[in-house]
């Protein structure tokens, strides 16, 4: 079987982790692969003997990549036999079974973090990846129901769990034991549903009540149309010396920031599976995430603190409760610590691809 998988996004933030932590398991399968995208940025799997890439730079989404996707690429595409994607974009001309992933569907759930126009524009690509999929990917049962909702078919909807980066448990594994500082932690794009602005309420109450700990906050502020602008331009204004913003990083200075804080508070109010807590769970930090559905479906059993999503009183008690008691690092049991890996989703779904 030769499988085409689009890695145009490999950089991106969510479905780049999917991506980079699949890939490697696809190519160790008995099976040809094209991969589509930057050369430069796929020359490490590239030198394998199944392995072909297809120098391709267009736009996901873009009206090029839907109208005027070059032949030259679809002809050579057609040849194999199935197309995977990582995400819900679908190349025009494209002729042999598609096989596409949707990691959440939040902007018909949450319609008001986008504009009219921004929403039809989103809607007309789900539809069109509801038409032409084959079956559909996606990353928790939540995020299942909704598809299923929204599409109206009978079309397979198939749940392959996002899992941790195998770095992070290198690391944990050549580490003894790891300082902690007096610094609180958030991972995520600065938009709207990530409730930034709930945790910047609470951290904000618990200063007036001698909190001493600092804010640290991790992500970046792409994609304009639906970044939070109200929480961009209070962090702006905190002292850095409280709330400090550090953009985008490595993973190694992720893993930096986050093995030595004492709390992750993750206020998502919309997720399709949400990693960072899981992340934090393996490098021995402390969580305290939302009670929205998805974090308790992803995050049973685990030693997680939940807080009531967009309460700021809630969430400044429980996070000023967490660490006046002096936790110790969590303990993943073995059976947790394998619940979510990239070897089972690309055995999944390649399963699926058969």
């Amino acid at each position: 079987m030769t499988i085409v998988i689009d890695c145009r996004m490999l950089d991106a933030s969510g479905i780049g982790v999917y991506l980079n932590g699949c890939l490697p398991f696809f190519l160790s399968s008995e099976n040809n692969f094209l991969l589509l995208g930057n050369p430069g940025r796929l020359i490490s799997f590239g030198n394998r003997s199944n392995v072909k890439i297809i120098d391709c730079d267009i736009k996901p989404f873009s009206s090029k990549e839907l109208f005027f996707f070059p032949k030259s690429i679809s002809d050579e595409i057609n040849k194999a036999t199935v197309y995977f994607s990582p995400y819900f974009n679908i190349p025009g001309g494209i002729k042999i079974p598609l096989f596409t992933t949707i990691h959440d569907i939040i902007f018909p759930d949450m319609p008001e973090i986008t504009s009219r126009p921004g929403l039809e524009a989103r809607m007309y690509f789900y539809r069109r990846c509801f038409r032409y999929s084959k079956k559909i990917f996606t990353v928790s049962e939540f995020s299942k129901s909704r598809i299923e909702h929204y599409s109206k078919s009978k079309k397979p909807v198939i749940v392959t769990y996002s899992a941790i980066q195998p770095q992070l448990l290198d690391y944990m594994n050549r580490q003894k034991k790891i300082r902690k500082n007096k610094t609180i932690v958030f991972i995520g794009n600065i938009k709207k549903h990530k409730g930034l602005n709930c945790l910047f309420e609470a951290f904000l109450l618990a200063r007036k009540e001698g909190f001493s700990h600092k804010l640290i906050v991790i992500g970046g502020t792409d994609n304009f149309r639906t970044k939070d602008k109200t929480a961009l331009n209070r962090m702006r204004s905190f002292n850095p010396e409280e709330v400090y913003f550090t953009g985008s990083v490595s993973n190694e200075q992720l893993i930096e920031y986050l093995s030595s804080s004492e709390l992750l508070v993750q206020p998502s109010l919309y997720e399709g599976f949400c990693l960072p807590p899981l992340e934090a769970l393996v490098l021995g930090t402390n969580v305290l995430i939302s009670d929205i559905p998805v974090l308790k479906e992803i995050y049973e059993g685990f030693p997680v603190n939940f807080f009531q999503a967009g309460n700021a009183i809630d969430l400044k008690e429980k996070m000023m409760g967490i660490l006046s008691q002096n936790l110790p690092p969590p303990l993943l049991s073995n059976e947790q610590l394998h619940k979510y890996t990239f070897e089972k989703t690309t055995n999944k779904i390649l399963r699926e691809l058969e």
